[in-house]
């Protein structure tokens, strides 16, 4: 039985490795190309931002001649999201779905799954087993700043704030605890329907009033109230409203927290310093394509913040292509009561 666990422990790390491996290979070979497609999806418009770090970025960099951003909403139905359906099982159906028409559709060169809830159901997908294109969940990169910051300060506690799926899998968590921290010090709280809050309203009352109750409920939780804290925002949608949990903290005595947001870091790879100024500039397109409807006032409300960082992105979502036939959920809302 010894012999038996020890070889699958070999080889589980040896499958890890080669994984690993096959990713960098892949990722590597993204820079012998002078045109490249960058797909950025979310179950939501959370990683328009992911989006709009990148077209900011991109054009004095000049690391590819040509550049094709394309955010790709993978909402599937407008009275419902992944975090409302009954069975991980279901959600890993429909976001496979979504993912054979993102490269159907758009052939993309790398997909980013600017999005926790679908980063952590991922790899449970029959695409993530069969394709050739290499895609990055921005899970890894929230754990990497996480442990950053405890690696800077070695006594402090990290309250997480996701949606629900991402919370319930545990899968920041568990990285972490892999990589030897805490399991004490990491502290996950859901923020359930925050990110629609925030959609229809960053900066709103409701928002404001919400998110205090949230930071509220993750200090109780916490098991030594006077030591050090830290927070991880790790829903994309939760970064546009950075102003609102600072001042939630600050309201509960904890004016100098760091929050921690890992939407701007989640594209760091692409911009290798061996290949900055390769053109003399990168020039870019934006595209934003749904399923379903973009209200008028999400677009208000998002693309106020959007534009800071790259108004190209924000015109893009404000003439945003939407296509009900983009992919086919077979989604039976009644079965959800809508």
């Amino acid at each position: 039985m010894k012999r038996i666990a020890h070889f699958i422990i070999i080889f589980t790390i040896f499958i890890n490795c080669n994984q690993k491996n096959n990713m960098e290979k892949q990722l590597n070979n993204l820079f012998d190309k002078n045109e490249i497609t960058i797909l950025v999806t979310d179950s939501g418009l959370g990683g328009l931002s992911v989006a709009a770090d990148l077209a900011a970025r991109l054009p004095k960099s000049g690391i590819f001649e040509k550049a094709r951003i394309i955010f790709f909403n993978a909402l599937f139905h407008p009275g419902s999201g992944y975090n409302f359906l009954p069975s991980e099982e279901e959600k890993v159906r429909i976001f496979n779905i979504a993912l054979q028409a993102m490269e159907e559709k758009y052939h993309p060169d790398i997909i980013l799954i600017a999005c926790n809830t679908l980063s952590v159901i991922y790899d449970q997908t029959p695409f993530a087993k069969k394709t050739k294109v290499p895609v990055l969940g921005i899970v890894e990169t929230g754990v990497d700043l996480i442990a950053e910051q405890f690696d800077n300060n070695p006594d402090a506690s990290a309250i997480i704030f996701a949606t629900q799926t991402t919370i319930e899998t545990n899968s920041h968590k568990n990285m972490l605890i892999k990589r030897g921290y805490e399991k004490e010090k990491i502290i996950g709280l859901p923020c359930s329907m925050l990110a629609d809050y925030i959609e229809e309203g960053a900066n709103s009352e409701m928002t404001t009033l919400v998110i205090s109750e949230y930071v509220s409920q993750a200090l109780e939780k916490t098991n030594k109230p006077s030591a050090p804290i830290f927070a991880s925002l790790n829903c994309t949608h939760y970064g546009y409203s950075m102003e609102q949990f600072k001042a939630a903290f600050k309201d509960a005595g904890y004016p100098d927290i760091k929050i921690i947001n890992p939407n701007p870091e989640m594209s760091n790879f692409l911009f290798n310093k061996k290949y900055i100024n390769r053109y003399s500039e990168t020039e870019i397109n934006v595209d934003v394509v749904s399923k379903t409807k973009i209200t008028e006032a999400k677009i208000a409300s998002l693309g106020k913040l959007v534009e800071k960082i790259s108004p190209q992105t924000a015109e893009a979502t404000k003439n945003y292509k939407y296509d009900p036939d983009l992919f086919d959920a077979k989604f039976d809302s009644s079965r959800i009561g809508l």
